[in-house]
């Protein structure tokens, strides 16, 4: 089976893996799936799970899509208008009830560019996974980059410092003093095939990485969904989803790309919340939780030994 399939293989059993445990932890409300085709070639399976005990709203996508290179798109990549093109992800967001949970947000993608010969010409893998808190508890984030870290290693030590800083450099909105959209975790995009690193060994990768996520996000979730918490918690974290759609909008990578390559909207602003707000120059009370989440919006070091 070539790489792309194997891919594309392990990206629909993980998505139905990620739906299942989603829902037995919600215990309330189930996924809608929305299968959808793309114009220009492919398509893919859109779930939603929203008003839940747990989970105020959620997406895990899967797409496969092909065709022709947008013009934009070959000109970013320096290649003839000619080419084509296949990418094959999933991606999700999670938005939590309870604002002492964090929201996640994970995606896996591989890409394929074929010369006029119809050939494989480029390829590559990216992805990632990172945590956004409301509130800082110190332990759920060293266990989510534990989780990664420990994921990562196999393949080489150098690995998860060296994606750890990349999350810390991308997942900011600059336009924002520079301020991180939450605790990081790990983040690659480019991983093409080279003689040390063969296109299989990026794939192992690939899937020992995404394979880590539940076991990275769900022990976080059963700390915390049953804390109480007060209308002010709540406007706190609906204050900090405004610096998530923030991001998104402007900065991030996968929206623009599904934008210029005709995606589907809905599923691509599927990462957003359902409810935000912007206050004008907030600032939160000294010595608070809301103020504590501020001083830990930087790069550090989560695993202490």
């Amino acid at each position: 089976m070539s790489i792309k399939d194997q891919f594309i293989s392990f990206i629909h059993q993980l998505q139905n893996d990620i739906c299942q445990q989603l829902e037995t932890m919600d215990g309330k409300t189930k996924f809608r799936e929305d299968r959808w085709e793309r114009a220009g070639g492919g398509g893919g399976i859109t779930r939603v799970i929203a008003d839940g005990n747990v989970f105020q709203k959620g997406g895990v996508n899967t797409s496969v899509v092909h065709g022709q290179l947008p013009a934009v798109m070959a000109q970013q990549f320096k290649v003839p208008d000619s080419s084509s093109f296949l990418a094959a992800g999933i991606s999700l967001v999670i938005h939590p009830q309870n604002p002492f949970v964090p929201t996640v947000h994970a995606n896996w993608r591989y890409f394929e560019l074929y010369g006029e010969d119809g050939q494989v010409a480029d390829s590559w893998f990216g992805g990632g996974a990172d945590l956004t808190p409301y509130y800082v508890f110190e332990e759920d984030g060293a266990h989510f980059h534990r989780t990664f870290k420990e994921a990562c290693d196999p393949f080489g030590k150098e690995l998860y410092p060296l994606y750890k800083k990349h999350c810390d450099e991308y997942f900011v909105n600059k336009h924002r003093n520079n301020e991180a959209r939450g605790i990081g975790g790990i983040f690659y995009d480019y991983l093409r095939p080279q003689p040390e690193r063969t296109a299989e060994a990026l794939l192992q990768f690939q899937v020992a990485v995404g394979s880590a996520f539940l076991q990275s996000y769900l022990p976080v979730v059963a700390r915390r969904k049953d804390m109480p918490y007060t209308e002010a918690h709540t406007d706190w974290q609906e204050y900090r989803r405004g610096r998530y759609v923030e991001f998104n909008l402007i900065h991030d990578r996968g929206t623009l790309f599904g934008l210029k390559t005709n995606g589907r909207i809905e599923s691509i602003l599927m990462s957003l919340p359902p409810r935000a707000r912007w206050e004008y120059d907030f600032q939160p009370e000294p010595g608070s939780g809301e103020a504590k989440l501020l001083e830990y919006l930087k790069p550090r070091e989560w695993i202490k030994d």
